[in-house]
């Protein structure tokens, strides 16, 4: 297995992606080497915490929400963009880095009280972290801890989110 700083070297750095100003973080060469994947698993799945569910958002929160769920032996909700659950959905919007999305959960994704662990990809301005707590909050679950592979700091996302929730606890492994 690579260690876990191998592991997030592989991440490709695309300045201007997908719009002008944006520094966008490439994992897909870290998904493509097994060992680094494996570390970024094990990295992000290590807590002292329990939980009793794994949410993803979509879509980069899929693969390494999916993958810490059965590295811990837990199931795995998915957070989608507007449109895409089949079932009866809570929806909210928010703001991006560079415009405005919104995402669902089906309405029956939790049981009530279930301790969640959040995970995506990147956070950057807290927007798409904040809207997905609400919405496992609305299911009656609550979202204990966030696992995130990078953090864009400057953005302050933490802050946003540590101001809302500051129970939450945020885990981050490149920032």
């Amino acid at each position: 297995m690579k260690s876990i700083n191998e592991a997030l070297s592989l991440i490709r750095y695309i300045k201007d992606y997908p719009s002008e100003g944006i520094l966008f973080q490439d994992i897909t060469p870290l998904l493509g080497d097994a060992h680094a994947f494996a570390a970024v698993v094990t990295a992000m799945s290590a807590s002292e915490f329990s939980h009793d569910a794994v949410a993803g958002i979509e879509a980069r929160g899929f693969i390494l929400g999916s993958a810490i769920a059965i590295d811990k032996k837990l199931p795995f909700v998915p957070i989608r963009k507007k449109g895409k659950l089949p079932h009866t959905v809570i929806s909210r919007e928010y703001s991006l880095e560079y415009g405005t999305a919104e995402i669902e959960i089906h309405i029956d994704a939790f049981k009530p009280g279930q301790r969640v662990l959040l995970v995506d990809d990147v956070l950057a301005t807290g927007g798409t972290l904040l809207a997905a707590i609400a919405l496992v909050a609305e299911t009656g679950a609550r979202v204990t801890d966030v696992a995130l592979l990078s953090e864009i700091s400057v953005l302050e996302g933490r802050a946003k989110i540590s101001e809302e929730y500051p129970e939450i606890r945020i885990h981050t492994l490149l920032s």
